[in-house]
């Protein structure tokens, strides 16, 4: 597989633009590689329909492993997984309220990222035309 992938390099260095300016304002709207990355992890760790209910849970208010257990209709230990990667992927951060430990949106992004994919999905599933902001 390496030995193909360098083939498809090489011939990508080999293409010439059909319209340069478009490859240039293509490229100036590229992030850095670190944020296309993180960006990447983001949304891979948000396609999972249990992930989602968890954060969706967690928009409303902080909460802890079983309560969000139930609330997600999901077992502890299940929850607790999904957990642990939205941790690792920094959606989610935990305080500690006495013996009990909540868990709580990392930043207010994340509603952010939800609501603008909604804003999608119901343009998508009503048939809507796009808008400008």
């Amino acid at each position: 597989m390496r030995g193909r992938s360098c083939i498809v390099a090489a011939v990508a260095s080999e293409l010439v633009a059909i319209d340069s300016n478009a490859v240039v304002e293509g490229r100036a709207a590229l992030p850095d590689e670190k944020i296309v990355e993180l960006v990447v992890q983001a949304f891979a760790a948000l396609a999972d329909m249990n992930r989602a209910k968890i954060l969706y849970a967690l928009i409303r208010r902080p909460l802890c492993v079983r309560d969000l257990a139930i609330t997600i209709g999901s077992s502890e230990s299940a929850v607790s997984h999904q957990l642990r990667i939205l941790r690792d992927r920094r959606l989610v951060k935990t305080e500690r309220k006495g013996h009990l430990i909540e868990y709580r949106l990392d930043d207010h992004h994340v509603a952010a990222l939800f609501k603008e994919a909604e804003f999608h999905a119901d343009h998508l599933r009503r048939g809507l035309p796009d808008h400008s902001y």
